[in-house]
């Protein structure tokens, strides 16, 4: 019996060191760095100025394309697509990145990896890809994927509440 309760003591204070070590040993790395910096920087910018400045960007380089619906209101993504002459799509896609950039100021966005180009401005980053061998005699499709960082997209806000407020009933004795 004694030979347990000692054990357990032993046990107990093992425990008791290990718990103030990593309490100290981690105190450095959990100080409070302040807060975060921001995702993006400037103000952010309607989802309308956005499509249509990339609208705008690829109609200078002989691409059309049109907005597509979005399925979820709410939501801060939009699809632009079109379809291009099959020899000219990629070096039209590699000239509109080049004066979106130079003219528009937006910058190189997270490397992909492949064909994947992506840019971003203020709160939205664009993606499009290269289409590999376009097959002779047809259109070569071209899609970019333009994504809102924060959720601020006010072109599709409701302007009024969806559901009325709720206030609470009286008190009744």
């Amino acid at each position: 019996m004694r030979q347990a309760r000692a054990r357990t003591a032993l046990a107990a204070m093992a425990l008791a060191a290990l718990t103030a070590a990593a309490a100290t040993g981690c105190a450095f790395p959990l100080r409070d760095l302040g807060p975060l910096p921001p995702r993006f920087s400037g103000p952010p910018l309607p989802a309308d100025a956005v499509v249509s400045e990339m609208t705008s960007i690829l109609a200078a380089e002989g691409i059309t394309v049109e907005r597509e619906p979005s399925g979820v209101r709410r939501t801060c993504h939009e699809r632009l697509s079109g379809r291009h002459a099959p020899e000219k799509v990629e070096a039209a896609l590699k000239a509109a990145v080049v004066r979106a950039r130079s003219e528009y100021g937006w910058q190189p966005g997270p490397d992909l990896g492949g064909e994947f180009v992506t840019l971003t401005k203020s709160n939205w980053t664009v993606t499009t890809s290269f289409a590999g061998d376009p097959v002779p005699g047809l259109q070569a499709p071209v899609a970019m994927s333009l994504t809102c960082v924060e959720g601020d997209d006010t072109s599709t806000a409701p302007t009024t509440p969806s559901a009325p407020a709720l206030t609470p009933a009286p008190a009744s004795s």
